[in-house]
Protein backbone atom coordinates (compact mmCIF):
# COMPACT_ATOMS: atom_id res chain seq x y z
CA UNK A 1 0.00 0.00 0.00
CA UNK A 2 1.39 3.38 -1.03
CA UNK A 3 1.58 6.05 1.63
CA UNK A 4 1.36 9.71 0.63
CA UNK A 5 3.45 11.93 2.92
CA UNK A 6 2.02 15.04 4.48
CA UNK A 7 3.09 18.48 3.36
CA UNK A 8 3.42 21.44 5.67
CA UNK A 9 2.25 24.96 4.93
CA UNK A 10 3.17 28.07 6.95
CA UNK A 11 0.05 29.26 8.76
CA UNK A 12 -1.19 31.21 11.77
CA UNK A 13 -4.23 30.33 13.85
CA UNK A 14 -5.86 33.56 15.05
CA UNK A 15 -8.84 34.81 16.93
CA UNK A 16 -10.49 37.93 15.60
CA UNK A 17 -13.50 39.23 17.50
CA UNK A 18 -15.75 36.25 18.27
CA UNK A 19 -14.35 34.09 15.43
CA UNK A 20 -11.25 31.98 14.82
CA UNK A 21 -9.58 31.10 11.55
CA UNK A 22 -6.47 29.79 9.83
CA UNK A 23 -4.48 32.62 8.23
CA UNK A 24 -2.16 32.16 5.25
CA UNK A 25 0.09 34.43 3.25
CA UNK A 26 -0.73 33.90 -0.40
CA UNK A 27 2.94 33.32 -1.27
CA UNK A 28 3.15 30.48 1.27
CA UNK A 29 0.41 28.39 -0.35
CA UNK A 30 1.35 25.60 -2.78
CA UNK A 31 1.51 27.01 -6.31
CA UNK A 32 -1.72 25.31 -7.41
CA UNK A 33 -3.59 26.97 -4.54
CA UNK A 34 -2.23 30.45 -5.15
CA UNK A 35 -4.99 31.04 -7.69
CA UNK A 36 -8.77 30.64 -7.22
CA UNK A 37 -10.17 27.26 -8.15
CA UNK A 38 -10.71 23.68 -7.13
CA UNK A 39 -7.17 23.10 -5.83
CA UNK A 40 -7.43 26.03 -3.42
CA UNK A 41 -10.87 24.99 -2.20
CA UNK A 42 -9.81 21.39 -1.64
CA UNK A 43 -6.71 22.47 0.25
CA UNK A 44 -8.65 24.77 2.57
CA UNK A 45 -11.32 22.15 3.20
CA UNK A 46 -8.65 19.60 4.15
CA UNK A 47 -6.97 22.10 6.47
CA UNK A 48 -10.25 22.79 8.26
CA UNK A 49 -11.42 19.16 8.24
CA UNK A 50 -14.34 19.31 5.81
CA UNK A 51 -16.56 17.87 4.54
CA UNK A 52 -17.31 15.99 7.74
CA UNK A 53 -20.55 13.97 7.95
CA UNK A 54 -20.04 13.81 11.71
CA UNK A 55 -20.01 17.66 11.78
CA UNK A 56 -17.12 17.72 14.28
CA UNK A 57 -14.11 18.56 12.05
CA UNK A 58 -11.97 16.33 14.26
CA UNK A 59 -9.45 15.75 11.45
CA UNK A 60 -8.75 19.42 10.88
CA UNK A 61 -8.38 22.88 12.38
CA UNK A 62 -12.10 23.74 12.33
CA UNK A 63 -14.15 23.92 15.49
CA UNK A 64 -17.44 22.59 14.08
CA UNK A 65 -19.20 25.96 14.18
CA UNK A 66 -19.62 28.72 11.60
CA UNK A 67 -17.44 30.94 13.84
CA UNK A 68 -14.49 28.54 13.68
CA UNK A 69 -14.70 27.08 10.16
CA UNK A 70 -12.91 29.98 8.52
CA UNK A 71 -9.85 30.66 6.39
CA UNK A 72 -8.02 33.85 5.39
CA UNK A 73 -5.53 34.48 2.59
CA UNK A 74 -3.50 37.68 2.73
CA UNK A 75 -1.07 39.36 0.38
CA UNK A 76 0.64 42.71 0.07
CA UNK A 77 -1.72 44.98 -1.81
CA UNK A 78 -0.91 46.14 -5.30
CA UNK A 79 -3.00 49.26 -4.63
CA UNK A 80 -1.05 52.28 -3.36
CA UNK A 81 -4.07 53.17 -1.21
CA UNK A 82 -4.07 49.86 0.69
CA UNK A 83 -1.56 47.84 2.68
CA UNK A 84 -3.00 44.35 2.34
CA UNK A 85 -5.46 42.37 0.22
CA UNK A 86 -7.76 40.22 2.35
CA UNK A 87 -9.61 37.20 0.95
CA UNK A 88 -12.00 35.27 3.21
CA UNK A 89 -13.22 31.70 2.72
CA UNK A 90 -16.09 30.31 4.81
CA UNK A 91 -15.66 26.54 4.81
CA UNK A 92 -18.83 24.46 5.01
CA UNK A 93 -18.76 21.88 7.79
CA UNK A 94 -20.56 18.87 6.33
CA UNK A 95 -20.57 19.81 2.65
CA UNK A 96 -17.74 20.04 0.14
CA UNK A 97 -17.58 23.73 -0.66
CA UNK A 98 -15.96 27.00 0.33
CA UNK A 99 -18.20 30.07 0.21
CA UNK A 100 -16.39 33.14 -1.15
CA UNK A 101 -19.50 35.34 -1.38
CA UNK A 102 -18.90 37.56 1.62
CA UNK A 103 -16.57 38.92 4.27
CA UNK A 104 -15.97 37.99 7.92
CA UNK A 105 -16.18 41.17 9.98
CA UNK A 106 -14.81 39.57 13.13
CA UNK A 107 -11.67 38.24 11.44
CA UNK A 108 -11.21 41.65 9.83
CA UNK A 109 -9.93 42.76 13.23
CA UNK A 110 -7.15 40.15 13.01
CA UNK A 111 -6.09 41.10 9.49
CA UNK A 112 -4.46 44.35 10.60
CA UNK A 113 -2.35 42.76 13.37
CA UNK A 114 -1.37 39.86 11.09
CA UNK A 115 -0.35 42.26 8.32
CA UNK A 116 1.88 44.24 10.67
CA UNK A 117 3.49 41.15 12.20
CA UNK A 118 4.11 39.48 8.83
CA UNK A 119 5.74 42.28 6.89
CA UNK A 120 2.72 43.32 4.82
CA UNK A 121 2.82 46.89 6.14
CA UNK A 122 5.69 49.26 5.30
CA UNK A 123 7.98 49.22 8.39
CA UNK A 124 8.52 52.98 8.21
CA UNK A 125 4.84 53.46 9.06
CA UNK A 126 5.02 51.39 12.23
CA UNK A 127 5.78 53.46 15.36
CA UNK A 128 7.79 52.20 18.28
CA UNK A 129 4.79 52.96 20.45
CA UNK A 130 1.35 54.12 19.40
CA UNK A 131 -1.12 53.06 16.71
CA UNK A 132 -0.65 52.18 13.06
CA UNK A 133 -3.56 52.52 10.64
CA UNK A 134 -3.75 49.45 8.40
CA UNK A 135 -5.78 49.93 5.22
CA UNK A 136 -7.26 46.65 4.01
CA UNK A 137 -8.77 45.84 0.63
CA UNK A 138 -11.50 43.26 1.22
CA UNK A 139 -11.33 41.23 -1.98
CA UNK A 140 -14.60 39.30 -1.59
CA UNK A 141 -16.78 42.41 -1.56
CA UNK A 142 -14.44 45.02 -3.02
CA UNK A 143 -14.47 47.35 -0.01
CA UNK A 144 -12.00 49.16 2.25
CA UNK A 145 -11.60 48.30 5.93
CA UNK A 146 -9.36 50.29 8.26
CA UNK A 147 -7.88 48.74 11.42
CA UNK A 148 -6.22 50.79 14.15
CA UNK A 149 -3.55 48.41 15.43
CA UNK A 150 -1.87 49.20 18.79
CA UNK A 151 1.92 48.95 18.85
CA UNK A 152 4.17 48.57 21.90
CA UNK A 153 7.97 48.49 21.57
CA UNK A 154 7.63 48.09 17.81
CA UNK A 155 5.45 44.96 18.06
CA UNK A 156 1.72 44.37 17.78
CA UNK A 157 0.15 44.74 21.22
CA UNK A 158 -2.25 41.83 21.75
CA UNK A 159 -2.91 41.93 25.49
CA UNK A 160 -5.01 44.56 27.19
CA UNK A 161 -8.13 45.20 29.24
CA UNK A 162 -10.70 45.54 26.45
CA UNK A 163 -13.58 43.15 27.09
CA UNK A 164 -15.75 41.80 24.28
CA UNK A 165 -18.92 39.86 25.08
CA UNK A 166 -18.60 36.41 23.53
CA UNK A 167 -14.84 36.27 24.23
CA UNK A 168 -13.77 34.95 27.64
CA UNK A 169 -10.55 36.91 28.22
CA UNK A 170 -9.72 40.61 27.74
CA UNK A 171 -7.25 41.76 25.08
CA UNK A 172 -6.07 44.89 23.29
CA UNK A 173 -8.78 46.94 21.60
CA UNK A 174 -8.70 47.10 17.79
CA UNK A 175 -11.13 49.70 16.36
CA UNK A 176 -12.36 48.65 12.91
CA UNK A 177 -14.00 50.95 10.34
CA UNK A 178 -15.87 49.56 7.34
CA UNK A 179 -15.80 52.22 4.64
CA UNK A 180 -18.86 52.58 2.39
CA UNK A 181 -20.07 49.11 3.42
CA UNK A 182 -23.03 49.00 1.04
CA UNK A 183 -22.82 46.28 -1.59
CA UNK A 184 -22.53 47.62 -5.12
CA UNK A 185 -22.86 51.28 -6.00
CA UNK A 186 -24.72 52.42 -2.93
CA UNK A 187 -27.39 49.73 -3.34
CA UNK A 188 -28.12 49.48 0.35
CA UNK A 189 -31.72 48.40 -0.23
CA UNK A 190 -31.82 46.15 -3.30
CA UNK A 191 -35.62 46.34 -3.53
CA UNK A 192 -35.64 50.11 -3.02
CA UNK A 193 -37.73 49.74 0.13
CA UNK A 194 -36.88 50.19 3.80
CA UNK A 195 -39.42 47.50 4.65
CA UNK A 196 -40.78 44.81 2.33
CA UNK A 197 -43.54 42.25 2.55
CA UNK A 198 -41.67 38.96 2.25
CA UNK A 199 -43.87 36.03 1.23
CA UNK A 200 -42.49 32.81 2.69
CA UNK A 201 -44.36 29.57 1.90
CA UNK A 202 -45.27 27.72 5.07
CA UNK A 203 -44.47 30.76 7.20
CA UNK A 204 -46.60 33.59 5.85
CA UNK A 205 -46.02 37.17 4.83
CA UNK A 206 -43.41 38.82 7.03
CA UNK A 207 -42.29 42.41 7.31
CA UNK A 208 -38.60 42.44 6.36
CA UNK A 209 -35.76 44.89 5.95
CA UNK A 210 -33.46 43.61 3.21
CA UNK A 211 -30.13 45.41 3.39
CA UNK A 212 -26.75 45.12 1.70
CA UNK A 213 -24.31 46.70 4.14
CA UNK A 214 -21.42 44.77 5.61
CA UNK A 215 -23.11 41.61 4.40
CA UNK A 216 -26.51 41.03 2.77
CA UNK A 217 -28.95 40.56 5.65
CA UNK A 218 -32.64 39.78 6.01
CA UNK A 219 -34.07 41.38 9.16
CA UNK A 220 -37.48 40.28 10.45
CA UNK A 221 -39.44 41.00 13.64
CA UNK A 222 -39.01 38.43 16.39
CA UNK A 223 -42.66 38.74 17.43
CA UNK A 224 -43.91 37.70 13.98
CA UNK A 225 -42.11 34.39 14.47
CA UNK A 226 -43.25 33.89 18.03
CA UNK A 227 -39.96 34.91 19.63
CA UNK A 228 -39.07 37.59 22.19
CA UNK A 229 -35.57 38.35 20.93
CA UNK A 230 -34.00 37.15 24.20
CA UNK A 231 -33.46 33.58 22.94
CA UNK A 232 -30.11 31.82 23.41
CA UNK A 233 -28.59 29.23 21.09
CA UNK A 234 -30.26 26.14 22.51
CA UNK A 235 -33.74 27.62 21.97
CA UNK A 236 -33.16 27.77 18.23
CA UNK A 237 -30.41 25.29 17.39
CA UNK A 238 -32.17 22.47 19.19
CA UNK A 239 -35.34 23.03 17.16
CA UNK A 240 -35.07 21.44 13.72
CA UNK A 241 -38.36 22.98 12.58
CA UNK A 242 -37.19 26.46 13.58
CA UNK A 243 -33.91 26.05 11.70
CA UNK A 244 -35.77 24.86 8.60
CA UNK A 245 -38.13 27.84 8.88
CA UNK A 246 -35.23 30.30 9.11
CA UNK A 247 -33.52 28.68 6.12
CA UNK A 248 -36.73 29.08 4.11
CA UNK A 249 -36.92 32.75 5.11
CA UNK A 250 -33.28 33.20 4.16
CA UNK A 251 -33.74 31.55 0.77
CA UNK A 252 -36.77 33.63 -0.16
CA UNK A 253 -35.04 36.76 1.11
CA UNK A 254 -32.06 35.97 -1.10
CA UNK A 255 -34.34 35.72 -4.14
CA UNK A 256 -36.05 39.02 -3.30
CA UNK A 257 -32.64 40.68 -2.88
CA UNK A 258 -31.56 39.42 -6.31
CA UNK A 259 -28.69 37.35 -4.88
CA UNK A 260 -30.07 34.15 -6.42
CA UNK A 261 -32.74 33.43 -9.03
CA UNK A 262 -34.33 30.42 -7.38
CA UNK A 263 -34.63 29.28 -3.75
CA UNK A 264 -32.92 26.01 -4.69
CA UNK A 265 -29.67 27.97 -5.17
CA UNK A 266 -29.59 29.00 -1.50
CA UNK A 267 -28.11 25.66 -0.44
CA UNK A 268 -24.96 26.48 -2.38
CA UNK A 269 -24.69 29.97 -0.89
CA UNK A 270 -24.81 29.42 2.86
CA UNK A 271 -22.64 32.35 3.93
CA UNK A 272 -24.91 35.01 2.41
CA UNK A 273 -27.39 36.41 3.07
CA UNK A 274 -27.69 36.29 6.83
CA UNK A 275 -31.08 36.20 8.52
CA UNK A 276 -31.70 37.98 11.82
CA UNK A 277 -34.64 38.82 14.04
CA UNK A 278 -35.04 41.99 16.08
CA UNK A 279 -37.10 43.14 19.06
CA UNK A 280 -37.33 46.12 21.42
CA UNK A 281 -35.04 46.00 24.47
CA UNK A 282 -35.77 43.52 27.25
CA UNK A 283 -33.75 42.12 30.13
CA UNK A 284 -32.27 38.62 29.90
CA UNK A 285 -29.44 36.44 31.12
CA UNK A 286 -26.69 35.90 28.55
CA UNK A 287 -25.09 32.54 27.78
CA UNK A 288 -22.25 33.32 30.21
CA UNK A 289 -24.67 34.12 33.05
CA UNK A 290 -24.20 37.87 32.68
CA UNK A 291 -27.34 39.92 33.25
CA UNK A 292 -28.20 42.22 30.35
CA UNK A 293 -30.72 44.87 31.38
CA UNK A 294 -33.24 46.50 29.08
CA UNK A 295 -31.92 49.89 30.19
CA UNK A 296 -28.39 49.07 28.95
CA UNK A 297 -29.37 48.30 25.34
CA UNK A 298 -31.35 49.90 22.53
CA UNK A 299 -32.69 46.71 20.95
CA UNK A 300 -32.31 42.94 20.76
CA UNK A 301 -30.86 41.12 17.75
CA UNK A 302 -30.35 37.42 17.12
CA UNK A 303 -28.71 36.26 13.88
CA UNK A 304 -28.13 32.94 12.17
CA UNK A 305 -24.93 31.97 10.40
CA UNK A 306 -24.46 28.87 8.25
CA UNK A 307 -27.80 27.52 9.43
CA UNK A 308 -27.33 27.97 13.18
CA UNK A 309 -28.03 30.75 15.67
CA UNK A 310 -24.73 32.57 16.25
CA UNK A 311 -23.34 32.52 19.78
CA UNK A 312 -22.76 36.28 19.69
CA UNK A 313 -22.89 38.41 16.52
CA UNK A 314 -21.07 38.22 13.21
CA UNK A 315 -19.01 41.35 12.61
CA UNK A 316 -20.46 41.89 9.16
CA UNK A 317 -23.98 41.51 10.53
CA UNK A 318 -23.09 44.09 13.18
CA UNK A 319 -22.25 46.45 10.30
CA UNK A 320 -25.66 45.71 8.82
CA UNK A 321 -27.29 46.40 12.20
CA UNK A 322 -25.44 49.71 12.58
CA UNK A 323 -26.35 50.75 9.04
CA UNK A 324 -30.02 49.81 9.33
CA UNK A 325 -30.32 51.44 12.75
CA UNK A 326 -29.02 54.71 11.30
CA UNK A 327 -31.81 54.86 8.71
CA UNK A 328 -35.22 55.87 10.04
CA UNK A 329 -38.01 53.45 9.29
CA UNK A 330 -36.14 50.14 8.97
CA UNK A 331 -37.18 47.30 11.27
CA UNK A 332 -33.87 47.64 13.12
CA UNK A 333 -34.37 51.37 13.61
CA UNK A 334 -37.98 50.88 14.76
CA UNK A 335 -36.99 48.15 17.23
CA UNK A 336 -34.51 50.63 18.71
CA UNK A 337 -37.28 53.19 19.16
CA UNK A 338 -37.06 54.99 15.83
CA UNK A 339 -35.63 58.42 15.12
CA UNK A 340 -32.23 59.46 13.85
CA UNK A 341 -29.34 57.50 15.35
CA UNK A 342 -25.61 57.23 14.68
CA UNK A 343 -24.97 54.47 17.22
CA UNK A 344 -26.84 51.69 18.99
CA UNK A 345 -26.08 49.10 21.64
CA UNK A 346 -27.78 45.81 20.90
CA UNK A 347 -28.20 42.68 22.98
CA UNK A 348 -27.06 39.35 21.54
CA UNK A 349 -26.84 35.85 23.07
CA UNK A 350 -23.43 36.49 24.68
CA UNK A 351 -24.08 40.02 25.89
CA UNK A 352 -24.12 43.38 24.13
CA UNK A 353 -22.22 45.35 21.53
CA UNK A 354 -22.11 49.02 20.60
CA UNK A 355 -21.85 49.86 16.90
CA UNK A 356 -22.05 53.10 14.96
CA UNK A 357 -22.76 54.31 11.45
CA UNK A 358 -23.36 57.56 9.63
CA UNK A 359 -26.14 57.51 7.03
CA UNK A 360 -27.19 60.17 4.55
CA UNK A 361 -29.75 60.43 1.76
CA UNK A 362 -27.98 61.45 -1.45
CA UNK A 363 -29.93 61.96 -4.67
CA UNK A 364 -32.70 59.74 -3.36
CA UNK A 365 -30.39 56.90 -2.30
CA UNK A 366 -29.17 56.01 1.15
CA UNK A 367 -25.40 56.10 1.64
CA UNK A 368 -23.38 54.80 4.59
CA UNK A 369 -20.04 56.60 4.87
CA UNK A 370 -18.65 54.11 7.35
CA UNK A 371 -19.65 51.76 10.11
CA UNK A 372 -17.41 51.34 13.14
CA UNK A 373 -16.99 48.93 16.03
CA UNK A 374 -14.26 47.77 18.38
CA UNK A 375 -13.02 44.19 18.43
CA UNK A 376 -9.88 42.44 19.65
CA UNK A 377 -7.54 39.88 18.12
CA UNK A 378 -4.61 37.70 19.02
CA UNK A 379 -2.40 34.92 17.67
CA UNK A 380 -3.32 31.54 19.14
CA UNK A 381 -0.70 29.45 17.35
CA UNK A 382 1.77 29.90 14.53
CA UNK A 383 3.98 27.59 12.52
CA UNK A 384 2.72 25.05 9.98
CA UNK A 385 -0.45 23.18 9.20
CA UNK A 386 -0.04 19.71 7.71
CA UNK A 387 -2.27 17.96 5.20
CA UNK A 388 -1.80 14.83 3.08
CA UNK A 389 0.04 15.68 -0.12
CA UNK A 390 -2.75 14.35 -2.33
CA UNK A 391 -5.42 16.55 -0.70
CA UNK A 392 -5.52 19.01 -3.56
Amino acid sequence: MAHVPQIRIPATYMRGGTSKGVFFRLVDLPEAAQVPGEARDRLLMRVIGSPDPYQKQIDGMGGATSSTSKTVILSKSESPDHDVDYLFGQVAIDKAFVDWSGNCGNLSAAVGPFAVANGLVDPVRIPDNGVVEVRIWQVNIGKTIVCQVPITDGQVQETGDFELDGVTFPAAEVPVAFKDPADGEGAIFPTGNLVDDLDVPGVGTLKATLINAGIPTVFVNAAELGYTGTELQEAINGDAEALARFETIRAHGAVKMGLIKDVAEAAGRQHTPKVAFVAPPASYTSSSGKEVTAESIDLLVRALSMGKLHHAMMGTAAVAIASAAAIEGTLVNLAAGGGKRNAVTFGHPSGSLRVGAEASLTEGRWVIDEAVMSRSARVLMEGFVRIPGDSF
